[in-house]
C-alpha cells in the first residue's frame, strides 16, 4: 500500500463473466466481496474507507466511501489473464470459479482440487487496490448491465 497516497486513489472492482446468468453473477460477486474482506488486513481496511452514513432517524448504515465498480469480461480466459496480472502486481484479489458452485462446499472443494487451473471456468474476479494498478488491468472490460 502506498502510504503517501490519497485515500480516494483506491477502489474496489468486481469483474464478472458475461456468459453467466444474473443470479449466478450475484452469488459470485457476493462470495468474492466477502472473501476479499476476509483477506484484507488492517492496513487494507484503513484504505477501504468504511464509514457510517447516518439517516434522519440517527440510524447508521455502514458502507465504503470508495467506488465499487462492477464490470463484465467476455469470457473466462480474460478473467484468468486479469487474475494473473493481479497476482503479478501484488493486488489484493479473490476469484470465483464454476467449480465453486453446486452441491456442498466439500464437493466444491474436491471438484476444484481435481481441476487444473487452466481448465477452471472463471465466473469472476474481485480486486481492491490503487487505481494506478487496477485500471490497466480492467480498462478493456465494459460496465456490467
Amino acid at each position: 500500500m502506498q502510504k503517501n497516497s490519497n485515500i480516494n486513489d483506491y477502489k474496489f472492482v468486481v469483474v464478472l463473466n458475461k456468459k453467466i446468468d444474473s443470479g449466478v453473477a450475484l452469488n459470485a460477486a457476493s462470495h468474492m466481496v466477502a472473501s476479499l474482506m476476509s483477506k484484507a488486513n488492517g492496513e487494507y481496511k484503513e484504505f477501504m474507507k468504511f464509514m457510517d452514513y447516518v439517516d434522519g432517524d440517527g440510524q447508521t448504515h455502514l458502507v465504503s466511501g470508495l467506488s465499487l465498480i462492477v464490470l463484465r469480461a467476455d469470457n473466462s480466459n480474460k478473467l484468468r489473464k486479469a487474475r494473473y496480472k493481479a497476482i503479478e502486481d501484488g493486488i489484493l484479489h479473490v476469484d470465483f470459479t464454476e467449480s465453486m458452485t453446486g452441491g456442498t462446499y466439500v464437493e466444491q472443494m474436491e471438484r476444484t482440487k481435481n481441476t487444473l487451473e487452466g481448465k477452471l471456468n472463471y465466473y469472476g474476479l474481485c480486486m481492491f487496490g490503487h487505481k494506478d494498478k487496477i485500471n490497466p488491468i480492467t480498462s478493456k472490460f465494459s460496465l456490467w448491465h
